[in-house]
């Protein structure tokens, strides 16, 4: 597990931190994505947020910091989403799809989110960057878990080098969803898109079972 990353906060009551930060989450990703996150001011995020300059600077200390607030929380919202899936019954083919297919559902309910974050990450400072791409391998972790599985009870044969890679290249179809959007949306609806891409990263795994 990555360690976390500290924001300082100089109030102390967690519950009121946690509210205010994923107001500012909300607030900056609005602003980040219209105006890009240089030349988006602090006081801009406050507004945002509903609260006051003041307030803003009693939970972050840096406009960088709410950057890494939103990273953060769209790397949370994916893994959770992820985790209470894989828990829920053995790996087989069948769960390594609804895996995909929930995966792909997440980065359409947070692609402005998820976008903004890919323009804009390289702006963190370099332990926070370090973090949050930890955080990303361990999302890939995930499909990695669920294709090992696969492997072990034989629905698959996949050297660690090939399931590595495979679990990647889920992620990666997952992300262009977001990243294509404009092209994308106006040929494929979600589950289409959804169904082709496991056609494509599936397929030949399939083929070479039966």
């Amino acid at each position: 597990m990555t360690r976390k990353h500290q924001v300082p906060a100089s109030v102390k009551d967690e519950r009121l931190i946690e509210k205010r930060r994923d107001q500012m989450v909300k607030g900056a990703v609005s602003l980040f994505k219209k105006k890009g996150f240089h030349r988006t001011t602090t006081r801009e995020i406050a507004k945002a947020s509903g609260f006051s300059i003041g307030t803003l600077y009693e939970y972050i200390q840096t406009k960088e910091d709410v950057l890494y607030l939103v990273c953060d929380s769209i790397y949370d919202q994916v893994s959770n989403r992820l985790d209470e899936i894989i828990q829920q019954e053995p790996p087989t083919i069948e769960s390594l799809k609804w895996t995909i297919r929930n995966f792909f559902k997440v980065v359409d309910e947070l692609q402005d989110e998820i976008l903004v974050m890919y323009q804009e990450v390289k702006s963190l400072p370099k332990d926070a960057l370090s973090y949050v791409l930890n955080k990303e391998l361990e999302l890939v972790s995930i499909f990695e878990r669920v294709i090992e599985g696969c492997v072990k009870n034989g629905q698959f044969h996949l050297t660690p080098e090939e399931v590595h890679l495979l679990s990647h290249h889920i992620f990666v179809q997952g992300q262009m969803w977001a990243f294509r959007r404009w092209a994308l949306h106006r040929c494929y609806s979600l589950e289409a898109y959804t169904d082709m891409q496991i056609k494509f990263l599936l397929y030949n795994l399939a083929s070479e079972n039966k």
